[in-house]
C-alpha cells in the first residue's frame, strides 16, 4: 500500500471529494477512505495527518457513524470538519446537543487565537456552515481558535496533540480561504511538501503499468472524450504496440463523432481499431425507456463486442478504461455512506464469464486532473478542452424509446447549439453543454400553420469536477440564437426550454 500524505475519512458528506481535490490542488496527496477503515489499513498508508470529513449524521444518534477511535492515539494531527469536529469533541470528553435552529450558510470568521492553520489568511474570511448540530462543551484541553456570530465554538485546538475541528466547510467555494487552510493543515500542522503532480503521477502509473501487463496485451475501451483519451496515451507510452485500442461506434454519438475520433488518434500515430456496432446497440435498446436499464444494456453489449473483438488477437489480457473517480462515488458506495446516485455503465466490474482483468489508471483521481495529466502526455488544449461526454451517448439524452429518427432529430439540435456556443465563446468557458429530447409535445404556430412536435431542452452548467454544478448564466440573446436556429433548422422541432437546476438536487444528466 503506497504512501498517502493526507488521509481523509468519509463520513458520508456530499463535500468529501473536494476536500480530498483541494489538497491535491495544493500539491499534498490525498486519499478517501470509508470512516469504518481498520486501524491495520490506515497505518499501512503511512500518513502524516487525518482529516475527519463532514457528514448528515448526528454522532448522538443510535446508528451514528464512528471510525475506530484508536485514530486518536497514532499521535498524528487530525482536523475534523463539521461532523468531524463533533466526534472529535465527543471523543475527548465535551458535549454535542441538537443546535437551536439549522445553520446553513456564509458566516465571518474572526479568530480568537493565532494559529499556524489560519496562516496567511484573513480575519473576518467568509466561510460556509451547514450543521444541524452544535458544540455546547468543548473537551479539556481544548480551545476556541475563532468564532462566528452563531457559532461561538467556529474552530477549536489542543495544539498540543495537534487535534483541530472547525465547525465550517473550509472545502466549498464559498468558504473563500477555505484551500488554503486545508493547506495550511497539510503543511504547517502535518509537515507535508507539495509534491503531487501529474508529472508524477504518470510517471508512476506508466511504471505501474509495465509491470503489471508484462509482455501480454491491453484491450482499451476508447470513446474519443478526455478520459480514454488519456487512458490511451498513457497506455501507448507505457507498452507501445502492446496496446489494443478499440473504437466502438454504438450508434449513439454525436454528429461527425466517429470521423474526429479517428482523425485525432491518427495524428497521434496510435493505430484505432473502429467496431461499427450501431446495428447490436439500437436493437437491444429498442423499446426501452428506463434511464438505469438503459445504462446497463449499454455496458454489458460494451463488453461483449470489447470481448469479440480481443477474440482476433493473440494474447490479450487486459481490458483498460476510463473510469474516474467521480463515476465511482456516484455509482457505488466505496468509499463510506455516500449514496447512490446512478449507475455508470464502466462502474462495478467485469461479467463473471469474461476473464480480462481491469486497468484503470484515472479511477481514483478527477476530471481536472486527467485534464493536466493529458496536457502533460503531450495531447492538444483542443481535445483536453473538450466537454464530457457520457458513455451511454446520447441514449440517456433521449427521454424514452431511443430510435434513429429521434437521434438524428437530437444530433441537429445538438450540433446547433455546440456551434453557436464555439462562435460566442462560451464553449471554452463552461463545463458541459448538451440538449436532451424530452418527447414531449406541444402545440405551436409556424407560417400561420398549427404544429404539434417535440420539445428539446438546452443544459449548460458550470463546474471544477462535475460533482458539483450551476447551470450557466448564458445571455438572453445567445439562448434566443440557439431556440431561433434549432426551430428553423430542424423540423420537427417547434418548442426549447433551458435548464436552469443546479447540482444538487439535479444532476447534469438527464438520465
Amino acid at each position: 500500500m503506497k504512501h498517502v500524505p493526507i488521509v481523509v475519512l468519509d463520513f458520508g458528506s456530499q463535500y468529501t471529494q473536494i476536500i480530498a481535490r483541494k489538497l491535491r490542488e495544493s500539491g499534498v496527496y490525498s486519499e478517501i477512505v470509508p470512516f469504518s477503515e481498520s486501524i491495520e489499513d490506515i497505518k499501512a498508508r503511512t500518513p502524516k495527518g487525518i482529516i475527519l470529513s463532514g457528514g448528515p449524521a448526528s454522532v448522538y444518534a443510535k446508528d451514528a457513524y464512528h471510525p475506530d477511535e484508536e485514530i486518536f492515539n497514532l499521535g498524528l494531527p487530525i482536523l475534523g470538519i463539521c461532523y468531524g469536529m463533533q466526534l472529535i469533541s465527543q471523543h475527548f470528553g465535551g458535549s454535542v446537543i441538537p443546535a437551536d435552529h439549522h445553520e446553513y450558510g456564509k458566516a465571518q470568521l474572526k479568530f480568537e487565537k493565532e494559529s499556524d492553520i489560519f496562516k496567511d489568511t484573513t480575519d473576518g474570511q467568509t466561510v460556509w456552515m451547514s450543521h444541524g448540530d452544535r458544540v455546547e462543551k468543548i473537551p479539556e484541553g481544548f480551545e476556541k481558535i475563532a468564532t462566528s456570530e452563531n457559532s461561538p465554538y467556529a474552530a477549536i485546538a489542543d495544539m498540543n496533540r495537534l487535534v483541530y475541528a472547525f465547525q465550517f466547510h473550509p472545502e466549498v467555494y464559498h468558504s473563500k480561504e477555505g484551500a488554503k487552510l486545508l493547506k495550511n493543515f497539510a503543511k504547517h500542522i502535518c509537515g507535508c511538501e507539495s509534491t503531487w503532480n501529474m508529472g508524477s503521477f504518470a510517471k508512476e502509473q506508466i511504471k505501474k503499468i509495465q509491470d503489471k501487463v508484462g509482455n501480454k496485451k491491453v484491450l482499451c475501451g476508447v470513446s474519443g472524450g478526455v478520459d480514454s483519451s488519456v487512458v490511451a496515451t498513457l497506455l501507448a507510452e507505457a507498452i507501445g504496440e502492446q496496446l489494443v485500442p478499440v473504437f466502438v461506434d454504438h450508434g449513439l454519438l454525436r454528429a461527425n463523432e466517429r470521423e474526429q475520433v479517428e482523425a485525432m488518434f491518427k495524428t497521434r500515430g496510435i493505430d484505432l481499431i473502429t467496431v461499427d456496432a450501431t446495428d447490436i446497440f439500437l436493437d437491444k435498446l429498442k423499446g426501452v425507456s428506463d434511464p438505469e436499464t438503459k445504462r446497463k444494456i449499454i455496458g454489458e453489449t460494451f463488453i461483449e463486442v470489447f470481448d469479440e473483438e480481443a477474440k482476433k488477437h493473440d494474447g490479450i489480457e487486459f481490458l483498460a478504461q476510463g473510469t474516474l473517480y467521480t463515476d465511482v462515488i456516484e455509482s457505488v458506495s466505496v468509499k463510506g455512506p455516500s449514496k447512490t446516485i446512478k449507475s455508470h455503465h464502466n462502474v462495478g466490474g467485469l461479467p463473471d464469464w469474461m476473464t480480462f482483468e481491469l486497468i484503470e489508471p484515472l479511477r481514483e483521481i478527477f476530471k481536472d486532473e486527467v485534464r493536466e495529466l493529458g496536457l502533460e502526455l503531450g495531447l492538444p488544449k483542443d481535445m483536453i478542452g473538450r466537454h464530457p461526454f457520457p458513455g451511454p451517448g446520447l441514449a440517456i439524452r433521449i427521454m424514452g424509446d431511443v430510435n434513429k429518427p429521434d437521434l438524428e432529430l437530437l444530433r441537429k439540435a445538438d450540433t446547433i447549439m455546440l456551434d453557436v456556443l464555439h462562435a460566442t465563446g462560451y464553449y471554452e468557458t463552461t463545463w458541459q453543454a448538451f440538449t436532451v429530447l424530452l418527447n414531449v409535445k406541444s402545440v405551436g404556430v409556424m407560417g400561420d400553420n398549427r404544429t404539434y412536435d417535440n420539445t428539446v431542452c438546452v443544459r449548460i452548467v458550470e463546474a471544477t469536477d462535475g460533482m458539483t454544478a450551476t447551470f450557466a448564466h448564458i445571455p438572453h440573446d445567445i439562448l434566443e440564437t440557439i431556440s431561433r436556429r434549432i426551430i428553423n433548422e430542424v423540423d420537427g422541432i417547434n418548442r426549447v426550454v433551458y435548464d436552469i437546476s443546479s447540482k444538487p438536487p439535479a444532476t447534469i444528466e438527464w438520465e
